[in-house]
């Protein structure tokens, strides 16, 4: 028997960079206990003066003012899409309006309480004046209501193609990712919090009014005045009435609770359907009901979720001064003009007239600076999404693209690819265990390979590095004599057919999950049935109702009324909806498949690839066959291979191991032995 080879393992420290947020670093870090909850801060000494309130306000301005270059990137594209240019521009002019339309109204309420003023004064009325100004503001009314509806109308058009234009984007930016970078949660986080919202308008229209009002407060004597006092008043309001939910700045929380943990891990359990078969048939339910009961009742109120828990924190532990100043504040404007009228009595008459106007108008700026205040989290977090929907397409992927075409001739594939590993070690991202250790070997073109080994022996990761879904942690893998990571992804992928163990079906139709095999041929119905005749799949798919058509978990779920099936509806009647999905031909089940059969269409995939393919990889092909299948897929496999490499592993040795050309047998992450089979056989203590 061969002796394990020797291996090295390289052992890497974790560097952190400075400035890095790092929950362990005392002298950086401030850390909170709330509830079953620890909360660590970033703590920035040139920040530690400034209010926590205060901070993010700064903060949400820096973040708008760094995603403005991605909205005028956004405007540039837009502008490409069809039609985009005209209904933008009818749409922001019908904005622009909108928003000088209340100045107008302001105005003629000024021109109103003149006309009132004067009749009191000299007990005459301005008929004429009178009457324009109430038609004006009936005609302001009506341009109003024409306008929204104008804008409404634009707006879905608008909204579709922009939403359409970013959808393709957000759908290439994830699908272009390889799998290490897919996997990481950072990576992941950021492609959740792109989104494809671009809604500018409630910035503008809050910009434009607000200038509006601001011009018709300083046309006023104490108008200036009245607005700051007003802006002193909204800033203390939007600070007593702002509910915190989250810190602000770099933070981190997270929970060790053994009971909070489990309790939230049984939940899960319980909602989510791929566990219901171990559930009930494990008879797991009072088991799960018990502890599920025990746990919540050891955490008491304490089980709330972080956000809870720190909005509570903040409650109970902190008193607001500031909302001692707030009432003072709103009292202000009244205060000032009962100052200005002592001092100038002569301008009393003027200035009740003017006191109501610049009432109205400071209620309506205040009620306006209140919601811009308000909105600014949200437009920035659309300004934010356009960035993070930016970036996106910009994610550098951790399998970095070779750029050697392969193979320089096309027909040398019909000859097989030669590979070979030279002391490849690996693990893999975010693992400190090796599952590779110092592998060498090489198969010739054309051979057939069988690799032997236990679940968890590293013999299904020889095969993804060998579809360069990860590189090696150490050492080297050559392709004809090319090393791997200098070949084009998309050329190497392309002459290389894998069928993983762990293989995915599609939410897509049973012709599309066969089709995608080849998607050069993708449209080709009669390759998609032969491919799925050599994976033995045919004939339970014509057996099925939609044949190849049908979906085995549909992607789009049906709709149904609030009502649950077996309820009374108002007038008694039990709620039955077998009518309703018969007129629909709607089933209340999934159409389910046996393992098998659900090989058999992975199996069909693979072999859409055949033609343009040197090189063949099944990992675990026949683990839900039974015996007479796996001998007739190994018989199928065999004679249709010609020429081309061909890779299998397997936990088994079988009848495919005696026509190997060469057999690597592994244990715990290592080549124990390798050879053909009457090679292994002769060897002492051999394993065949």
């Amino acid at each position: 028997m061969y002796g394990r080879r020797g291996f090295g393992r390289r052992q890497r420290g974790i560097n952190l960079d400075e400035g890095t947020f790092d929950p362990e670093d005392a002298q950086k870090v401030k850390h909170t206990r709330i509830g079953i909850w620890d909360l660590y801060e970033e703590v920035e000494p040139r920040l530690k003066l400034v209010p926590g309130s205060l901070r993010s306000q700064l903060e949400t301005f820096h973040e708008m003012k760094g995603s403005f270059p991605f909205v005028l990137r956004m405007f540039k594209e837009i502008g490409a899409i069809r039609a985009c240019w005209w209904l933008l521009a009818g749409y922001l002019i019908i904005t622009l309006v909108l928003a000088l339309i209340p100045a107008v109204e302001l105005w003629y309420s000024g021109l109103l309480l003149k006309i009132v003023q004067n009749a009191v004064e000299y007990r005459t009325v301005d008929r004429n004046l009178l009457f324009q100004v109430a038609a004006s503001r009936l005609i302001c009314s009506a341009i109003t209501r024409v306008l929204q509806h104008v804008q409404n109308l634009l707006y879905k058009p608008l909204n579709e193609r922009i939403r359409q234009h970013y959808a393709i984007h957000n759908f290439h930016a994830r699908a272009r990712l390889d799998v290490p970078t897919y996997s990481d949660s950072a990576v992941q986080r950021q492609l959740d919090n792109s989104t494809t919202s671009a809604r500018t308008s409630i910035a503008w229209n809050n910009v434009l009014t607000t200038l509006h009002l601001v011009s018709t407060g300083v046309e006023l004597r104490d108008g200036t005045l009245l607005a700051t006092l007003s802006f002193g008043h909204t800033l203390f309001r939007k600070k007593v009435g702002k509910q915190n939910w989250s810190p602000s700045g770099v933070w981190a929380a997270t929970t060790r609770d053994p009971d909070y943990l489990r309790s939230i891990g049984m939940a899960k359990a319980v909602h989510q359907q791929q566990h219901r078969k171990e559930l009930v048939a494990g008879g797991m339910v009072d088991y799960l009901v018990s502890s599920y009961r025990g746990a919540a009742e050891r955490l008491g109120n304490r089980a709330t979720d972080f956000y809870e828990a720190f909005h509570m924190h903040n409650i109970t532990n902190r008193l607001n001064l500031t909302a001692f100043l707030s009432d003072p504040l709103r009292e202000l404007p009244q205060i000032v003009f009962t100052l200005r009228a002592v001092q100038y009595p002569s301008d009393i008459p003027l200035s009740l007239a003017s006191l109501n106007l610049i009432t109205q108008t400071t209620s309506k700026f205040s009620r306006t600076l209140f919601d811009l205040f308000e909105q600014t989290g949200s437009v920035a977090e659309n300004l934010a999404s356009i960035r993070k929907l930016y970036e996106t397409y910009t994610i550098p992927n951790l399998v970095v693209d070779g750029a050697t075409p392969f193979p320089e001739n096309q027909q040398n594939l019909g000859l097989g690819v030669a590979v070979e590993f030279r002391n490849v070690s690996f693990r893999y991202p975010g693992s400190n265990k090796d599952v590779l250790r110092n592998i060498s070997f090489k198969i010739l073109q054309g051979q057939l390979c069988v690799i032997v080994g236990a679940n968890g022996s590293g013999k299904s990761t020889i095969l993804k590095l060998i579809a360069r879904l990860y590189d090696p942690t150490e050492g080297h893998i050559f392709v004809n004599d090319q090393d791997i990571r200098t070949l084009k992804l998309a050329d190497l992928r392309r002459a290389t057919s894998v069928l993983f163990q762990d293989y995915t079906y599609f939410p897509l139709s049973i012709r599309d999950n066969i089709a995608l095999g080849d998607p050069d041929n993708a449209h080709d119905d009669e390759k998609i049935r032969e491919a799925a005749t050599l994976g033995g799949a045919t004939e339970f798919i014509e057996r099925l109702d939609e044949g190849f058509d049908t979906y085995l978990d549909r992607p789009v779920e049906d709709i149904y009324s609030s009502l649950p099936q077996g309820t009374k509806t108002l007038f008694g009647r039990s709620v039955e909806y077998s009518s309703i999905r018969g007129a629909g031909n709607m089933s209340s089940h999934s159409k389910g498949l046996s393992g098998g059969q659900m090989q058999r269409i992975a199996l069909s995939r693979t072999f859409m690839r055949d033609d343009g393919v040197g090189l063949l990889c099944f990992d675990e092909p026949s683990a839900s066959l039974d015996p007479t299948a796996e001998h007739d897929l190994f018989e199928r496999l065999r004679q249709l291979r010609g020429n081309k490499t061909m890779i299998f592993s397997t936990h088994r040795f079988g009848n495919l191991t005696r026509h190997a050309d060469l057999i690597l047998y592994m244990d715990d992450a290592v080549i124990l032995e390798e050879g053909t089979h009457d090679q292994l056989i002769k060897q002492d203590g051999g394993i065949c």
